[in-house]
């Protein structure tokens, strides 16, 4: 988390320890920083504070979006594309005992979704369309203004789980035209386990989950308060830095990919390189195993597929794109943050190298 995050958060575990909704000032002032922290969330992505709900992350607003839109509806038809994250596909795929049909729509070798083959999809009981903006693991950026339009002439709203996004480039749920879109707070700098949802104004959701009801009937139970203030922070913080980040950390990023080739030439490809992508994420297929790479150079947070069979993140995307096994075997995931220098990069460059080089060499 960013220091002046926890900082904000301090008092809610401490002093302010009071749910909002009561009547008695502490509770009242508990209240009021709460829905300040909405108007931060509001702020980054770019609507009115009353279109926010607050949410324990970004998996439990994608299971708020796509449940609470469709579990009280008849059965019908749903679009997602390959590249959602679990937490899409497996509230979509949860309603298939239920009679519903869940289709799975591709992408391209560059790893977009063509807005057009998504439309032809498109059916008279299409009830939802899901659509992420950014991949965690190519980094690709979907064309989801295009898409929502296409949707909505057809009277089909859209999901967007922007989680990845929102952070790392500038974020506008206007400008996106989806109907509801998830925000994860870690993904910048805030608090693990918290979240918030767009909900478009005039969408209705049913909760998905019952007790004493709470951010506007759509969550039940006492707030995590300091969660909540954190992510307003973090949201706050995002919301005055995106273009700045987006610029410097996409400099950094081919930075890295051009030093990567440099040293190492074709025997390393950026997966995707062409394509608009997130401007911290890269894919890289290295030239032995991924996984020996890892431990090879385990000063690097690097991620690899861990799954095949069912496939994880990592793979799904990597399949998603046309990679065969042996190439998803060799590929390694690589981020940066707000915080990440050349030096830091010319280091991981030297790790990478050495670790490819011994794997090669043996």
């Amino acid at each position: 988390m960013a220091p002046s995050v926890m900082e904000a958060m301090k008092p809610y575990w401490l002093t302010h320890f009071m749910l909002p909704g009561q009547g008695h000032p502490h509770a009242q002032a508990v209240g009021e920083a709460l829905e300040n922290a909405r108007e931060g969330v509001a702020l980054l992505a770019g609507c009115e504070p009353f279109e926010i709900v607050f949410t324990g992350g970004g998996t439990e607003a994608n299971n708020l979006a796509i449940l609470g839109l469709l579990a009280s509806q008849p059965a019908g038809h749903v679009l997602v594309t390959a590249l959602e994250h679990d937490s899409v596909l497996g509230a979509a795929s949860s309603l298939v005992p239920k009679g519903w049909e869940v289709e799975t729509i591709g992408c391209d070798s560059d790893g977009v979704v063509d807005p057009e083959v998504l439309a032809a999809k498109i059916r008279a009981n299409t009830k939802m369309v899901c659509v992420q903006l950014a991949n965690p693991v190519i980094g690709t950026i979907q064309p989801v203004r295009d898409i929502a339009d296409l949707c909505h002439n057809r009277g089909v709203p859209v999901h967007c789980d922007a989680t990845q996004a929102f952070g790392k480039m500038p974020v506008d749920v206007m400008t996106l035209r989806a109907d509801t879109v998830s925000i994860s707070g870690h993904k910048f700098y805030g608090p693990k386990g918290s979240g918030a949802l767009y909900v478009r104004r005039g969408l209705h959701l049913s909760p998905i989950g019952f007790g004493e009801p709470r951010e506007m009937g759509l969550r039940p139970g006492a707030e995590n308060v300091p969660a909540c203030i954190g992510l307003g922070a973090a949201a706050s913080l995002a919301a005055r830095c995106a273009g700045d980040v987006e610029v410097g950390i996409g400099d950094l990023r081919d930075y890295f990919s051009n030093g990567l080739i440099s040293t190492l030439g074709d025997k390393v490809s950026i997966v995707c390189e062409d394509s608009i992508r997130l401007p911290n994420t890269m894919a890289v297929e290295m030239p032995g195993d991924a996984k020996r790479i890892q431990r090879a150079a385990r000063q690097l947070a690097i991620a690899t597929a861990q799954s095949d069979s069912p496939p994880d993140e990592i793979t799904r995307a990597l399949r998603a794109v046309g990679k065969s096994s042996a190439q998803i075997g060799r590929t390694i995931r690589l981020s940066l943050g707000w915080t990440s220098s050349r030096d830091q990069v010319d280091r991981a460059i030297e790790l990478l190298a050495d670790a490819a080089d011994g794997i090669v060499a043996a």
